[in-house]
């Protein structure tokens, strides 16, 4: 049995941030560079812009919507086989898209296929980071979500130039072989065992609070296998519930409302910043750069906002800090309609570029903040499941928007205020937190009676005034011979 214990805060823990680092390379990455290949798809299959959206769309709705499918196979299976499982069926998505004679057969490969295998890798991934890093989570997760940012700065190049010169079903052939390299990834995910994971049985029964007599009966009831088969399958459900108990928390629930609109207001740029470029003169192989401008400024951002709010000063803000960079991204795509050359659209990529990956980098901690190391694996699922809907919906809407209206303005319009919604939102929700604190605080220091709460006769606690860690004390004792 592993021993459990705290985060090592480094350790084999950089290991599995250089793993999560080229998961995100291979799966984020790659999603973003299917934008490249936009013109060319709708160009050989001579279809309007909504419908060529729906590629990128499913890819990500996929990647987002079975995210919880990853977390499971993680947490009970094990993180090595869903992140190996996964590269499988995402390099097979790819390699089958490079035959692909319509659009609907993308759809299923390069959209659902590839989709479902990065999902087995993104969030467990993510999540093994957290729980080999506390002091410095913030940093871990930078450095871990650059790997999108740097693996866009240099995959949107090669992508273009593997077009030229294989076309495009010759790109996609060599993108699943590059994929492969998430087995290699999912190797090297050492599991760990923490304190404040849930305990199975014999754990339990190796408590020092667990009175001798209750062992003894746990241990005789396993000679009777209907009988622990039935406590086994009650204990199982328990845990089950336990792991998701976070989605009654009301601020996990505004988080998640949050999520939403953020996650529709992201997804539309990156599909058509280089269809956008394009239409304004500009050549290809600068549309190209854009995206791997975005994407290095992108490093810059996972990098300098996770040591930042790693910082004494700004740890407790976190929130605040993940707020203003997507109200950021969200007045970028407000002003993106007026930039009309391509020397505006520089500064445009290296500014949207910059704050999305602040975002990006701080998702896991505040949702690590909000649920807990325990549960951050399940939540994080979650989280990214969120994301599925508004991925799916997105683009195509703008692609509608950019049909009927004949310009991309309505698009970026409704991208920019979707954005900022979600950080207006999240920001009244942590103020009127703020606010309540004060008035529970003097509530509960007018508590000065003791109380005492006994669970199964075992167990006993007492609690004096305001309850914190330091008020409860877990005490062994018998019920017969209790005195006091």
């Amino acid at each position: 049995r592993v021993p459990r214990g705290s985060p090592p805060d480094g350790g084999w823990g950089w290991m599995i941030v250089a793993g999560c680092f080229l998961v995100t390379i291979c799966t984020r990455a790659v999603t973003r560079c299917i934008s490249i290949f936009f013109v060319e798809f709708q160009t050989y299959f001579g279809h309007d812009y909504a419908r060529t959206a729906w590629i990128h769309s499913i890819a990500d709705c996929a990647t987002m919507l079975c995210a919880p499918l990853g977390s499971l196979i993680s947490n009970h299976v094990s993180c090595q086989v869903g992140i190996m499982l996964g590269g499988l069926l995402a390099s097979t998505g790819l390699i089958l898209s490079s035959f692909a004679t319509s659009l609907e057969h993308l759809y299923l490969s390069l959209g659902v296929l590839t989709g479902l295998g990065f999902a087995l890798c993104y969030s467990p991934a993510i999540a093994m980071v957290g729980k080999y890093f506390n002091r410095r989570k913030a940093l871990a997760y930078g450095i871990a979500m650059s790997g999108s940012g740097i693996g866009t700065f240099i995959l949107a190049p090669v992508v273009q130039l593997l077009i030229e010169q294989f076309s495009w079903r010759g790109a996609l052939l060599i993108l699943g072989g590059f994929v492969l390299n998430l087995c290699v990834c999912g190797a090297l995910m050492r599991p760990i065992a923490l304190k404040e994971d849930p305990k199975t049985a014999p754990e339990f029964l190796e408590q020092d609070y667990v009175p001798d007599a209750q062992k003894q009966d746990l241990k005789q009831m396993s000679n009777c296998s209907p009988l622990i088969k039935a406590w086994s399958r009650e204990c199982f459900c328990y845990c089950s519930w336990k792991e998701y108990d976070f989605l009654l928390m009301p601020a996990f629930m505004v988080l998640a409302v949050s999520v939403l609109f953020m996650a529709y207001g992201c997804s539309p740029l990156f599909v058509y910043l280089v269809p956008y470029a394009l239409t304004l003169g500009v050549s290809h192989h600068q549309a190209a750069f854009l995206m791997s401008i975005l994407g290095v400024i992108d490093i810059v951002g996972n990098i300098t906002f996770g040591w930042l709010t790693d910082r004494r000063c700004l740890k407790k803000y976190r929130h605040f800090c993940y707020l203003f960079a997507v109200g950021m991204d969200g007045l970028c795509c407000l002003f993106l309609p007026v930039l009309q050359n391509f020397p505006l659209l520089v500064p445009f990529s290296f500014t949207f570029g910059y704050f999305d990956g602040a975002y990006v980098t701080l998702i896991p901690v505040v949702t690590a903040d909000v649920v807990g190391t325990s549960s951050l694996s399940a939540a994080l699922g979650v989280v990214y499941f969120l994301h599925a809907i508004p991925y799916l919906v997105s683009p195509p809407v703008a692609g509608w928007l950019v049909d009927t209206t004949g310009s991309y303005t309505a698009s970026f319009l409704l991208c920019g205020f979707s954005m900022i919604f979600s950080s207006t939102l999240l920001c009244f929700a942590r103020v009127a937190k703020k606010i309540k604190k004060p008035r529970l605080r003097s509530l509960t220091n007018d508590v000065n009676t003791k109380q005492r709460i006994w669970t199964n006769g075992a167990i006993a606690y007492s609690v004096t005034g305001e309850l914190d860690q330091k008020d409860v004390e877990f005490l062994a004792v018998d019920t017969n011979s209790y005195n006091r």
